[in-house]
């Protein structure tokens, strides 16, 4: 029987004991990454159900697959790139399966700027981060998936290069068309 993970351990001790066959020390990695896992898993698919599910594959992944983790990066960059690259499977058997919706420009009519807190506020600013969120679904699944973890997840274009398999180049071109394509889709909502 193996004893008790202690909560302090680092990443690297408990990639050892998990891949010596300690499924605590597993479990312990996944508990720790796995809200960090599942928000960028939202942010990609943009779907509860989906995120969740391509979580949990994700970690039976990198389980199976802890072996071939060589400790080049971080577990949490190594951890990335899997969910990153189940995300992108995922939409990319959704897109062959489900034709993709046409997002429609919204241009609301503002008479006045409504206060902070005002239920008009609140239903501007959640329109506002509702078509952001169709105009991220929009964006080619290389764009999308750079700018999420640029912009929303806050890593450098060294580690995007790292998750995504592309090179920093790349990775700067994918946000910079991103961004600008962003920044078009929401134009009527500055």
């Amino acid at each position: 029987m193996t004893a008790p993970v202690e909560r302090g351990l680092d990443d690297t001790t408990l990639v050892v004991r998990a891949r010596e066959g300690d499924v605590r020390a597993f479990s312990e990695l996944a508990q720790r990454h796995q809200a960090a896992l599942y928000r960028l898993a939202l942010r990609l698919v943009g779907n509860p159900a989906d995120a969740e599910d391509a979580l949990q594959e994700s970690l039976l992944d990198a389980w199976r697959r802890l072996d071939r983790f060589r400790g080049d990066s971080a577990f949490t960059t190594w951890a990335y790139r899997i969910v990153t690259n189940r995300c992108l499977d995922l939409l990319r058997h959704r897109r062959a399966t489900v034709p993709v919706e046409r997002v429609e420009e919204v241009a609301p009519e503002r008479l006045a700027a409504p206060e902070a807190g005002a239920p008009e506020h609140t239903a501007e600013v959640d329109a506002g981060l509702a078509a952001l969120r169709a105009a991220l679904r929009t964006l080619p699944d290389d764009q999308r998936a750079c700018f999420v973890l640029r912009e929303l997840e806050g890593l450098g274009y060294t580690e995007i290069a790292e998750i995504t398999g592309a090179s920093e180049t790349a990775v700067r071109g994918r946000i910079h068309r991103a961004r600008r394509t962003l920044a078009e889709v929401m134009r009527s909502w500055k």
